[in-house]
């Protein structure tokens, strides 16, 4: 059975969106988040071209289209550069291998914290 969050947990979280980012610590956000996106679409790329070595018959186009839509879908969600979500998309990233918590260096500890916290919810 699940446990409700600590409630001092819950006002830890919900002070997130309030985090204050520094010029550097933007930067070193965006490095991160576009070296990610990059490493995922990549991936992508060599899956949709072995996919498509395979098509045989017209209709697995279509399948192939279905497929190409509903990871666009999960990208646009899971890759969400908003600061008051980045606390929230960097943990995904990490939790998903899409990140790396060394790609985070220079990020002040508050914000760190945060992330391998939720990375171990």
């Amino acid at each position: 059975m699940a446990s409700l969050p600590r409630p001092e947990a819950q006002d830890r979280y919900t002070t997130m969106p309030s985090l204050k980012w520094s010029p550097a610590e933007k930067a070193i956000a965006r490095k991160a988040f576009d070296a990610a996106l990059q490493r995922e679409l990549a991936a992508l790329i060599r899956q949709v071209k072995e996919m498509a070595a395979k098509i045989e018959e017209p209709s697995k186009l279509w399948d192939l289209e279905y497929y190409l839509s509903k990871r666009r879908q999960e990208i646009n969600r899971r890759y969400d550069y908003r600061y008051s979500v980045l606390i929230s998309v960097f943990a995904d990233l990490i939790r998903h291998g899409q990140l790396r918590e060394e790609e985070l260096h220079g990020l002040g500890q508050d914000k760190l914290g945060y992330i391998l916290g939720l990375v171990r919810l």
